[in-house]
C-alpha cells in the first residue's frame, strides 16, 4: 500500500493546484481523477476561459505554474460594468504602472500548464485516469482502493471533484442550493475594433452578457446568460444569426463581429456547503461552493481555498501535527467559511439585482454604479475584490511560499 500525507480526489484546476502547492512544501500528495488527460487536453475539449485574478496569479508564480503560462494569456487592464448600454457605467482601471487586475486564459492552456508542472513534482503522484472504488475514512486515517487495483493511504482526504462531490454527499454535509432559471452560452468572437484588454460586463434583465479579452486584440470570449426558455432557440441559430443577436447586446462598439469558436452551454445554479470539513476530510473549490459566473470569481474562490489549506497543513506539519488533525481542519473551516459565504451571497445578490426589469430599477442601478464610480474608497474596495486581494490573504496569494 502506498502512503501519502494528503489524498486529493479530483484533478481539475483547483485540485491539481492544491497538489502542486503542497508538494512544493514537501507534503506527499496523491491526486486521483477519472478524466483521461488525452481528452481534457485536446484542443476541442471545451471552449471555456477563466479570468485568473492577480492574487491567484501570485499563487501560480509562487508554486511554479506561471512560467508555463507566460505570454499565453491576455492581461485584463480594465473592467467595464454597465446596465445595458445606458450611461452611468462603472469603469475599473488600475494605475498605469500597476499590475493588471487579472489575466484571461483558455482553460485548456491552464490544464496543460498544471499537468506539466504536476508531472515534474517529486512529492506528487497522479492516478489518472483512475477512480475510487472504496474509501474508508476513520479517526485514524484514510484508505482508498482504486479501480486500477492500487491501494493508497493518507492522513487527509480532500474533495475537489466539483459541484456533485461524492465525498461531500457521503459525509452527509448539508448544502444550500438552488437553480437559476438561466443558461450560460459560451463561445468566442472576432471583432474589427481591438478590445484594448478590457473586460465588459453588460447587464440585461434576461441575464448578463460578458465579453472577456483574449489574444490577439480582436478576439474576445463570450459568456452570455439567457433565460432557460430562450436557450434552445438561441443555440439553434446559425453562426451568422447568433453573431447578429450578440451584436445587439454589444451595441457595435467592437465593430463587426463573427463567431470564432464552437458554442456550448450549461445550466446555472448556486450551492454552498454549510461546512467544508469532516473527519479527515476537507472540501475545496466547487465541492464547497458554486456561484454564478457573473464576475468570474468561481475558480478564484477555489484557489483561495487551496492557498489557505496549504498554509494550514504546512504550518501544522511543522508543529508535528498530521494534515488530517482536527485542530488544523477547524482552522481551515474558520478561515474560509466567512470569506466564501460573503462572496457567494454577494454574487447571488448581484444576479438578482440586475435581473429586475423596468425603468425604475434600471435608474436605481445606474445611480448606484455612478455613485461607486465617484467614491474612491468604495471603488478601490470593489477593485480589491476583483483582484482577489481582500480579507485575510494566505501567504501564497501574496506571492510568498509558506
Amino acid at each position: 500500500m502506498q502512503r501519502f500525507d494528503v489524498i486529493i480526489m479530483g484533478g481539475g484546476l483547483v485540485g491539481l493546484t492544491l497538489g502542486i502547492g503542497l508538494s512544493r512544501h514537501g507534503v506527499r500528495c496523491a491526486v486521483v481523477d477519472p478524466a483521461d488527460p488525452a481528452t481534457t487536453l485536446a484542443a476541442g475539449f471545451d471552449g471555456r476561459v477563466s479570468a485568473i485574478a492577480s492574487a491567484s496569479w501570485k499563487l501560480f508564480s509562487a508554486i511554479g505554474i506561471a512560467d508555463r503560462l507566460d505570454g499565453k494569456g491576455c492581461p485584463i487592464e480594465r473592467i467595464w460594468v454597465s446596465d445595458g448600454l445606458k450611461p452611468g457605467a462603472l469603469d475599473f482601471a488600475p494605475p498605469e504602472d500597476g499590475d493588471p487586475m487579472g489575466i484571461m486564459f483558455e482553460n485548456r492552456l491552464i490544464r496543460e500548464a498544471l499537468r506539466d508542472t504536476a508531472v515534474d513534482c517529486a512529492d506528487l503522484t497522479l492516478f489518472q485516469p483512475d477512480r475510487a472504488l472504496h474509501i474508508d475514512r476513520t479517526l485514524d486515517g484514510v484508505t482508498v482502493t482504486l479501480a486500477s487495483g492500487a491501494q493508497i493511504a493518507g492522513s487527509l482526504l480532500v474533495g475537489a471533484e466539483g459541484r456533485a462531490s461524492p465525498l461531500r454527499e457521503a459525509a452527509g454535509i448539508t448544502v444550500a442550493r438552488w437553480n437559476y432559471d438561466h443558461v450560460a452560452m459560451v463561445s468566442a468572437i472576432e471583432h474589427t475594433v481591438p478590445h484594448a484588454n478590457t473586460a465588459y460586463e453588460i447587464f440585461y434583465p434576461g441575464g448578463p452578457f460578458a465579453l472577456l479579452p483574449m489574444q490577439p486584440g480582436t478576439r474576445s470570449a463570450v459568456v452570455w446568460t439567457v433565460p432557460s426558455a430562450d436557450a434552445p432557440a438561441m443555440l439553434a441559430l446559425g453562426e451568422r444569426g447568433w453573431a447578429h443577436e450578440a451584436q445587439k447586446r454589444i451595441g457595435g462598439f467592437l465593430g463587426d463581429v463573427k463567431v470564432a469558436a464552437p458554442r456550448s452551454s450549461y445550466p446555472l445554479g448556486f450551492h454552498h456547503a454549510v461546512r467544508i470539513t469532516d473527519t479527515r476530510l476537507a472540501l475545496v473549490g466547487d465541492a464547497a461552493h458554486g456561484i454564478h459566473p457573473i464576475a468570474g470569481q468561481g475558480v478564484n474562490l477555489g484557489f483561495r481555498d487551496a492557498a489557505a489549506l496549504i498554509e494550514v497543513i504546512v504550518d501544522g506539519m511543522r508543529l508535528g501535527l498530521e494534515p488530517g488533525d482536527a485542530q488544523l481542519l477547524a482552522r481551515y473551516q474558520r478561515w474560509r467559511s466567512l470569506d466564501a459565504l460573503s462572496v457567494t451571497v454577494a454574487m447571488d445578490g448581484l444576479v438578482r439585482l440586475f435581473d429586475i426589469p423596468g425603468r425604475l430599477p434600471s435608474a436605481i442601478r445606474r445611480f448606484g454604479l455612478g455613485a461607486v464610480q465617484k467614491a474612491g474608497p468604495l471603488k478601490n474596495r470593489f477593485m480589491s475584490e476583483a483582484r482577489g486581494e481582500s480579507g485575510a490573504l494566505p501567504l501564497l496569494l501574496r506571492g510568498e511560499l509558506v
